[in-house]
């Protein structure tokens, strides 16, 4: 259980829903330590598998020989070997995750409850980033949070040690201070301040992949605010190195459902500045765009088989973190 003088991104009604499910890797998934997972890699381990036929170059020291005396053919004895999964966690930090519009979010029991903040589409990516981990180390599997916009901000470690959900809290802390200003804007010292880290899955991809030294399951959280032939190359990249890889992309209601009515003046959140618009003028055309989007998201990561969710920040995170990942498990199950 986590500590209970770090903040409350777990509430009891999520961690009660969360409860019954596990983390499942779809792929072989090499570990570092005998573990909960059986994996197909085939080594030296307790649980016989199967025979397969010798081939030139096959490691000698696995023949049967029995069976070569039986039948004069040469077979390699092949187990089943138990593993431990690594689970790596990319968060979106940019810009455009501070978004929020809604008020003192408790479906999720967030340490803003009451405060009268806005719950953000980072809030949301950090609470799912502290339910996957929270589960990962449960089951004794070793867990690693990272946090980018532009680029890789942070990351912890992977490690399943004890009191390693103390170190992803801060870690997911720590992006409150991520500054988020308006361009030409300047600190209280008359100093430029730096400009919203913008969103740069392209960057981050190529950081990040060369950070997995094993296969992993790796889960993506965003609002994926970014070119699509990026996502596309991004996803292409874990996909050739053979992770296995969930996509939940994070939006908020009033970006789904574009509710604005009135003339305003809207504000953008990754240094674009502020513009005046008609929200009833570009109704349609917003919401035609922004379902596309979402449709060519998730075409990319189910051509890649990768598990995908679109995630509505105004929804309770338990419940539907909990459906996902059963339909996950029961899939894996089927093959």
């Amino acid at each position: 259980m986590p500590p209970t003088d770090t903040p409350n991104y777990l509430d009891p009604r999520t961690l009660a829903a969360i409860g019954p499910i596990d983390l499942r890797a779809r792929m072989i998934v090499e570990g570092m330590m005998t573990g909960m997972h059986r994996s197909p890699m085939e080594g030296v381990s307790v649980e016989f598998a199967q025979h397969r036929q010798y081939t030139p170059g096959d490691d000698t020291r696995f023949l049967d020989w029995k069976v070569y005396g039986k039948t004069d053919k040469l077979y390699l004895k092949q187990y089943q070997k138990e593993t431990n999964l690594d689970l790596v966690v990319l968060v979106d930090a940019s810009g455009s995750m501070r978004y929020g519009s809604t008020r003192g979010q408790v479906a999720t029991g967030s340490m803003r409850v009451g405060s009268g903040l806005s719950w953000t589409k980072y809030d949301h990516a950090a609470s799912l980033a502290a339910a996957m981990c929270h589960v990962a180390l449960r089951q004794q599997d070793r867990a690693s949070v990272v946090l980018f916009s532009d680029e890789v901000k942070t990351a912890t470690r992977l490690s399943n040690a004890h009191d390693h959900w103390r170190t992803i809290v801060e870690v997911l802390s720590s992006a409150e201070s991520f500054e988020v200003s308006e361009p030409g804007a300047s600190s209280n010292d008359g100093d430029p301040i730096p400009p919203p880290g913008r969103t740069d899955l392209g960057r981050m991809f190529d950081q990040a992949v060369a950070r997995l030294n094993r296969r992993s399951l790796v889960v993506l959280i965003s609002d994926l605010f970014d070119d699509i032939q990026v996502i596309e190359r991004g996803l292409a990249q874990l996909k050739f190195r053979r992770h296995d890889v969930i996509v939940l992309q994070a939006l908020d209601p009033a970006e789904l459902d574009f509710p604005f009515r009135a003339p305003s003046q809207f504000l953008g959140l990754e240094a674009e500045g502020r513009i005046n618009l008609d929200p009833q003028a570009l109704r349609t055309s917003y919401l035609e765009a922004i379902r596309e989007h979402l449709d060519q998201v998730e075409q990319i990561a189910r051509r890649f088989r990768f598990d995908y969710a679109l995630l509505n920040t105004q929804e309770p995170l338990g419940p539907a973190l909990s459906h996902f990942m059963a339909q996950r498990s029961s899939s894996i199950g089927k093959k």
